[in-house]
């Protein structure tokens, strides 16, 4: 086909003139050529799609070395239309599993006739461009109101992606640890206030989590009444959630969970994702975090100690220009350390911190640093990471 063959083409030449990865040129150019040509790719495969704010390229890799079996997936998280032609292309008879930026879930469950579709939550990201959660929220529910053949595995302590599910025919609730609710204070339905306990939530009118809950995570994950023993590699409670999220979409797809946890346990890192690389004399494990729930879950997991912090933000256009949503940010948890202020926007960082009442230092790549035996946590958003990935090397 004309279109798979520029997608191969445009990805190579891209790669060979180092201007990009070959994940999204290619991917352009062939749907130019070919506007359905994410149908055609898919077309007779079983397809996952994972969407949400956070943890979708995590997820996505956990399912895609969980399912045992040959799988396309956009492992670089380029996870629209064009991202997903490359993936696709490059491995054309394998099942698959694609992370799917929130706002384009609609048109690429209809253009691959997903299966199982994934929600993990919905939460404020990249201000200047998406700051209206509810309103993806109102088209998921439009998407699955719609696609009753779609199975859908969705956080039942998300109430905004309770609000998208709840019409669904087939829906795999996952009671799973969600601390961040700031951005579903008012219920969808009635716009009443919502309340939160310990375990649940509620709104006046009769909106409320499910109760017919198929997954739930505490020491194990159970699955629909079979029990899996979570021993992750990647740190962190929100990797433990990914992996619960992650199973349950299996399950739907009837894969051995025994053999599926097994092969989620032995993953290091995602993407770069918790990897220890070094940079001059320092052993630096990078953690990325994009969005106030995004850090608020980042800093939960940092070890309960005294060691030095480096943070890193940028507000470049894969970012968002608004670096405002650093203010709903708990920075005060890293008061009793040093933190070392890295990135474009480092003094804006540094005021925020200022006025949590944490010691901190304003530095760059060109900073003297004083080298400590330990691995250093480096915690920075989406092109501030790739920064810190470029700059270090492996250890």
């Amino acid at each position: 086909m004309v279109a798979e063959r520029a997608v191969k083409t445009v990805n190579l030449l891209a790669r060979w003139t180092a201007r990009g990865s070959g994940t999204v040129s290619g991917g352009r150019v062939g749907l130019a050529v070919s506007p359905r040509l994410l149908t055609t790719l898919s077309r007779g495969r079983e397809v996952i799609l994972v969407s949400g704010t956070n943890g979708k390229t995590t997820t996505t890799a956990m399912i895609a070395a969980g399912w045992a079996r040959p799988v396309a997936t956009n492992s670089t998280g380029s996870n629209m239309p064009a991202g997903h032609v490359a993936a696709l292309v490059a491995s054309k008879n394998a099942a698959v599993v694609l992370e799917v930026d929130e706002a384009w879930l609609g048109e690429v469950t209809s253009s691959t006739d997903a299966g199982v579709v994934v929600l993990l939550n919905l939460s404020r990201d990249q201000l200047d461009r998406a700051n209206e959660v509810r309103r993806i929220a109102e088209r998921w529910r439009l998407l699955f109101a719609a696609a009753p053949t779609v199975r859908v595995v969705a956080n039942a302590n998300d109430p905004l992606v309770v609000f998208a599910a709840e019409v669904a025919a087939h829906v795999a609730w996952c009671d799973v640890p969600t601390p961040w609710t700031s951005d579903a204070v008012s219920c969808p339905h009635c716009t009443l206030p919502l309340h939160f306990s310990e375990s649940s939530w509620w709104s006046d009118c009769g909106f409320k989590k499910p109760t017919d809950i198929a997954t739930t995570l505490g020491d194990d994950v159970v699955v629909r009444g079979a029990t899996v023993t979570l021993a992750l590699q990647m740190p962190g409670e929100f990797n433990r959630i990914n992996a619960a999220m992650a199973l349950t979409a299996l399950d739907e797809l009837g894969v051995d969970l025994n053999v599926a946890v097994a092969r989620i346990n032995a993953l290091t890192s995602v993407a770069g994702r918790f990897s220890v690389r070094c940079w001059r004399g320092h052993r630096l494990r990078l953690l990325l975090a994009k969005n106030p729930a995004g850090f608020t879950a980042m800093l939960d997991a940092l070890e309960p100690d005294t060691a030095d912090v480096w943070l890193a933000i940028n507000a470049r256009v894969a970012d968002g220009h608004d670096p405002s949503w650093l203010y709903d940010v708990p920075f005060e948890v890293l008061r009793g350390r040093r933190v070392y202020c890295f990135g474009d926007r480092r003094l804006d960082l540094a005021t925020r911190l200022d006025y949590a009442g944490v010691e901190h230092v304003v530095a760059d790549e060109e900073s003297a640093i004083p080298s400590s035996e330990a691995v250093v946590n480096v915690v920075a958003n989406y092109t501030a990471f790739q920064d810190w990935r470029e700059r270090s090397s492996a250890c």
